[in-house]
């Protein structure tokens, strides 16, 4: 229903590159990275104009960020549990669900009856939910019986919510948003609440610059007290350096019991867990990031111009989006050289259904049959992100061996066809373990 409006935050960026002193470096980045999202299906245009949705890679890379941070977060730890919860609840939220035609219907009564009308409307209406720690909350006693009442324990979630924003030059965002969040609720003892909290810093920094080009782009600060809102005693964000300024991925807060004791009224015995030999009501730690706002931190940060001179001392420069392998939407294109056009489709249709039964993304780049040369080929996929390009010629044909083109490194090296899955294969498999 609510677009998240990409394009918006990109137009506030470029809005504040140009107004602010920013290094050139990261200038000429920005400027190179724009029709990167644009052409080559990372973002794509709405038909309004001024509105813009993922596109086909976009779409795909956002998915790997989240199954990656599912993978750190919640498979790879036994105290922390999946939960999903309404987008949809009654309270007093900033933002309600209304229906058009029920609005259309009240556009022709009295200042009176409107009034009366309309906050019958609202009160009855549903809040879209502006985050999911509360949901989470809700979650808490029910989950509390798995762990035998034992600390610590996590609830986490990923899903969409709603958050109002200013458009203006100081945020990057649109009037209306709807933004992919991945939260942890991390439950613990009071004891033990702030040296929680650091471990949660550390482990989620190191997770952001895991897939990073350049890692020393992201960092943490701690929130200033004067920004800390009632009944939170710490805070801590995730940064990113965009062309423009730091922008904040995740935020991690220690909200102590309020929040728990103020979802639950009136059973706080309840809420209690053993802390050793005690009963207490645990502390909460919220955690919480902003996906589609990483996957423009990994877009930029993943973005190389590389300068190269050939043999007649001319300068030629490529862009590269060089996106960590586990995240790369396409981890190979697959082409065909000139020869028998029917036999050399069938061997690509073959090692294609064959990558894909083997979960490895392929770009049928041989089912496009507009005329390229190698090196437009090259800058296309590497625009694209595509790790690599495997050429299947006539030599395939003879004696099964294809030319396989490295993103990275631009080597290319023969291969036998019956090679190339295990090699992709282990090539993802350790690049994930690095």
């Amino acid at each position: 229903m609510f677009t998240y409006c990409m394009r918006r935050r990109l137009c506030l960026l470029l809005t504040r590159e140009k107004s602010a002193p920013a290094a050139l470096t990261h200038q000429s980045r920005y400027e190179s990275t724009t029709p990167v999202l644009d052409v080559q299906h990372y973002i794509s245009q709405d038909q309004t104009g001024n509105r813009s949705a993922y596109g086909p890679l976009g779409t795909e890379l956002k998915r790997n960020i989240l199954r990656q941070w599912w993978a750190s977060v919640v498979e790879s730890k036994s105290e922390v549990f999946s939960v999903s919860t309404p987008h949809c609840s009654t309270g007093g939220g900033a933002a309600k669900l209304v229906d058009r035609g029920t609005l259309d219907e009240l556009r022709d009564l009295p200042e009176g009856q409107l009034k009366e009308r309309l906050s019958r409307l609202l009160y009855h209406s549903h809040d879209l939910r502006s985050s999911l720690l509360q949901g989470a909350l809700l979650q808490y006693i029910p989950s509390l019986m798995l762990m035998n009442r034992k600390l610590p324990f996590g609830l986490a979630e990923t899903g969409f919510c709603y958050r109002p924003e200013t458009a203006s030059p100081n945020t990057i965002g649109c009037g209306s948003s709807e933004v992919t969040e991945a939260s942890l609720v991390w439950f613990c003892s009071p004891r033990t609440s702030s040296q929680w909290l650091d471990y949660w810093a550390r482990q989620r920094l190191q997770w952001w610059r895991k897939f990073a080009s350049g890692p020393s782009e992201f960092s943490v600060c701690d929130v200033l007290s004067e920004e800390l809102r009632d009944g939170v005693s710490r805070g801590v964000k995730v940064l990113y350096q965009f062309p423009s300024g730091p922008e904040t991925l995740e935020t991690l807060w220690s909200l102590g019991d309020a929040e728990l004791l103020k979802s639950h009224q009136g059973s706080q015995a309840e809420l209690q867990c053993k802390d050793g030999r005690k009963q207490v009501v645990p502390h909460v730690l919220s955690i919480s990031a902003d996906m589609d706002r990483g996957v423009l931190a990994y877009l930029f940060n993943s973005l190389q111009i590389v300068q190269k001179v050939d043999s007649k001392q001319r300068l030629h420069q490529r862009k590269v989006l060089k996106l960590h392998p586990t995240l790369a939407p396409v981890k190979v294109a697959l082409d065909m050289g000139r020869g028998s056009t029917s036999e050399l489709r069938q061997v690509c249709e073959g090692l294609l259904q064959d990558l894909l039964e083997a979960g490895i993304s392929a770009w049928p780049g041989y089912t496009d049959t507009t005329q390229s040369s190698l090196d437009s080929l090259h800058t296309k996929y590497d625009e694209m992100g595509v790790l690599f390009t495997v050429m299947i010629s006539e030599s395939t044909l003879e004696n099964g061996l294809l030319l396989v083109r490295n993103r990275d490194t631009t080597i290319r090296e023969t291969m036998h066809i019956s090679e190339i899955r295990q090699f992709l294969l282990k090539y993802i498999s350790a690049a994930e373990n690095i």
